[in-house]
């Protein structure tokens, strides 16, 4: 039985999520921000997936840095969609992200401490 990988999985469903979103987005002639929002919000998932072919550990590190940077700049999107008048927002969005940003955080933590001894 293969053990269930949370970070794997949440990423890539927050990408569907994204998807969809960005199409709502895209309906209401929302291009700009689509599309930003689109590329930070799935690229979250694609360095996570690039991540478990790391090269080291340290590229494994360096892979989930990537992927909480793009967490980071999709919060910002998000959180400009929040703020702005006429743009539809989704909150669920920025509970999934505040979860995949922990669940990251906590990973690139452990490893960092597993590299030191």
């Amino acid at each position: 039985m293969e053990k269930r990988n949370e970070i794997l999985e949440l990423s890539f469903e927050f990408a569907i999520d994204i998807i969809q979103f960005t199409e709502i987005l895209e309906e209401q002639k929302k291009y700009v921000i689509a599309r930003q929002l689109l590329k930070s919000g799935t690229s979250i998932g694609a360095n996570v997936r690039e991540s478990q072919n790391s090269e080291s550990k340290a590229d494994f590190i360096h892979k989930l840095k990537i992927a909480a940077k793009e967490a980071d700049e999709t919060e910002y999107w998000l959180l400009l969609c929040q703020q702005s008048p006429n743009y539809p927002f989704n909150p669920e969005l920025i509970t999934k992200l505040v979860s995949i940003k922990k669940l990251l955080s906590s990973i690139i933590s452990k490893m960092k401490t597993n590299s030191n001894h």
